[in-house]
């Protein structure tokens, strides 16, 4: 049952990182094994947005598709992703964004097991390559990102 957990300090405010973060549609531009991502449907309620979402990762000849739920939290600057179908057991993913004098500090945790042993052993070691990378290609988007925010308001 592959753990991994992070909490990484990064010079953007909560709220842009949320903002990023909740972008989902942009994940294949930058983020590592993300080969496509689609909405199936988006819900607005009490302030939240609830997606229902299909992501599908890669690595040399291998694909799979998976879909999630992805609740969006604003207020509290959370989110929350909860696996519905694919190729795991289970998957719980959670993004937290608190302030800090710097900017903020990006709590990511995600806990999953694949349903197939074979396909844990072939893409579980490449998987906590990728969940490492996660966090620096965040931050490398925020600064992309935002910087370019920055200096067109300049």
């Amino acid at each position: 049952m592959p753990k991994f957990e992070n909490h990484r300090p990064v010079r953007h405010s909560p709220e842009n990182m949320f903002a990023l973060v909740a972008d989902v549609e942009k994940y294949p531009q930058f983020l590592p094994l993300c080969e496509a991502l689609s909405v199936r449907s988006r819900k607005e309620r009490d302030g939240k947005t609830l997606l229902i979402a299909d992501m599908t990762v890669g690595y040399k000849a291998i694909r799979e598709t998976f879909t999630t739920q992805v609740l969006l939290n604003p207020a509290d600057l959370v989110i929350d992703v909860k696996y519905i179908e694919g190729p795991f057991k289970y998957l719980d993913n959670q993004w937290r964004f608190r302030a800090s004098p710097e900017g903020c500090i990006v709590d990511f945790l995600i806990d999953y097991e694949f349903k197939s042993r074979i396909l844990g052993a072939v893409m579980g070691s490449m998987f906590d390559r990728a969940f490492r990378m996660f966090a620096e290609a965040f931050e490398a988007r925020a600064d992309k990102v935002y910087q370019a925010d920055n200096s067109a308001s300049s």
